[in-house]
């Protein structure tokens, strides 16, 4: 399967101010297959070193960082000769050994000449503050579920995407836009976990997606069982079933009292869920976007408390809903079910892939608007409403644009492309390259009128 962060890997390999690099990322993302073929396309060999099935090879890393008995000891157990600049070494399940964590700061500093990539589950809980991470020490590389693009490519239909989408024009992709829409039908079910994906690559049923997103789900709650602490476990599952339903209300900030822990005495709070929050986002299951009260650069310094909780996967999503997989076949049910949660889940799932970081969204506590999503770009914030179907009301984005009067502003939805008045209507397919239709709009091939901004 084709991963497009296999180029950012080739800019890592590349860079002199290259470091030991870390893949993070949910469970199942992808992390180790993307490290052994970047290894095995760019590299003469490939030491790969598992912690979780070579207990001896934690050894190595013990009592200091001995690099020759190091190098003597990946290339036994790896029966690869490890060479500077030829040799990939990888580390993974790196959380399972601290020495060897510890080990990627001099590994930094006094050879890095060598080339060391590590991934491993749960990093983001495995290793805390004060446990001897090395900050400043590493490149990391946030891995995403596959991309609406990387799905594409996986059945067979790159170019509808290389040659469809990423030209930028507009009449040519209401030209494909039923193509297009089609597919992503079929993506809002199958999602981008790897083994979904290449389990309908191979079969085109949407039953076998399903079968691997379960076998996903159920990791999740062995891990959930394994390594959440005691006290928070309830929490954790409470938080984790309440998900569908908390994206599912027309209103969707996440409220904490709506939230259904068995066994307590009371309502829950917000407090209450601090730390139970903090080890799905660790575990990379969840991602909180949080609420700007000013949309200005840069948004985190106008983060409060409110926030919308999305899942780490579409295709999970659906099967963690319950939403039957023949629902692709009817229509656009795929798109308005659970109140367009699947759409907004794609759109934010999409922005985070294509900005590399965090979307936010904007819900003033004053109004009743609630913008969807903002995103950061060359210094501005541009906001962006995730329709379903062909629906283009959007009040709040109107409510936005008369408040703030945006340079641009994006509106997805499956009706035509169109570019007037600062106001992009991109397709809903087509939003993980928002950038290329913004900053060189062909005229379309049916104008849309502006939209009025509606009153607060």
């Amino acid at each position: 399967m084709k991963r497009f962060a296999l180029e950012k890997l080739d800019e890592w390999k590349a860079s002199r101010f290259r470091k030991p690099l870390v893949l993070d990322g949910a469970r199942q993302v992808g992390k180790t297959w993307l490290l052994k073929e970047f290894g095995r396309l760019r590299y003469r060999n490939v030491a790969y070193v598992a912690f979780d099935r070579m207990p001896e090879a934690a050894a190595l890393f013990r009592g200091g960082f001995d690099f020759p008995r190091i190098l003597s000891g990946v290339q036994a157990l790896t029966g690869a000769a490890v060479s500077p600049g030829e040799t990939l070494v990888v580390l993974d399940e790196i959380q399972l050994c601290p020495d060897a964590i510890a080990a990627l700061k001099p590994w930094n500093e006094e050879r890095n000449e060598y080339h060391v990539a590590c991934a491993g589950s749960l990093l983001g809980l495995s290793v805390l503050p004060g446990t001897g991470w090395p900050v400043g020490k590493t490149n990391d590389l946030a891995v995403h579920p596959m991309t609406f693009a990387e799905f594409l490519a996986a059945v067979g239909e790159e170019t509808l995407w290389t040659d469809g989408v990423l030209p930028g024009d507009g009449a040519l992709l209401d030209a494909l836009a039923d193509r297009l829409a089609d597919r992503l039908r079929s993506y809002l079910l199958v999602g981008g976990m790897p083994a979904a994906v290449e389990a309908f690559a191979a079969t085109r049923s949407l039953d076998e997606a399903r079968a691997r997103q379960r076998e996903i789900l159920r990791d999740y709650g062995r891990d959930f069982s394994k390594h959440v602490p005691a006290a928070q476990l309830a929490r954790v599952r409470a938080i984790w079933a309440a998900l569908p339903g908390q994206l599912a209300k027309p209103d969707r900030r996440f409220v904490a009292a709506e939230v259904e822990v068995p066994g307590a005495p009371a309502r829950t709070r917000a407090r209450d869920l601090r730390d139970p929050f903090e080890w799905l986002e660790g575990a990379g299951v969840v991602h909180r976007v949080w609420n700007a009260s000013k949309p200005a650069i840069p948004l985190s310094s106008y983060r409060d408390r409110a926030f919308k909780l999305f899942g780490v996967d579409v295709g999970l999503l659906a099967a963690q809903s319950g939403l039957p997989p023949r629902a692709v076949l009817e229509g656009n049910r795929v798109f308005t079910e659970f109140k367009g949660a699947l759409a907004e889940q794609f759109v934010q799932q999409e922005l985070r892939a294509a900005a590399g970081d965090d979307p936010w969204t904007w819900m003033p506590p004053d109004s009743k608007a609630e913008l969807d999503f903002l995103v950061q770009d060359d210094g501005g914030v541009v906001p962006v409403e995730a329709k379903a179907e062909r629906n283009r009301k959007a009040k709040s984005l109107g409510v936005y644009r008369a408040a703030f009067a945006p340079a641009l502003a994006i509106r997805t939805s499956l009706a035509p492309f169109g570019f007037s008045g600062g106001l992009l209507d991109l397709p809903l397919p087509a939003i993980g390259a928002w950038r290329r239709f913004a900053r060189h709009p062909v005229p379309p091939a049916h104008p849309v009128p502006p939209a009025h901004p509606a009153s607060p």
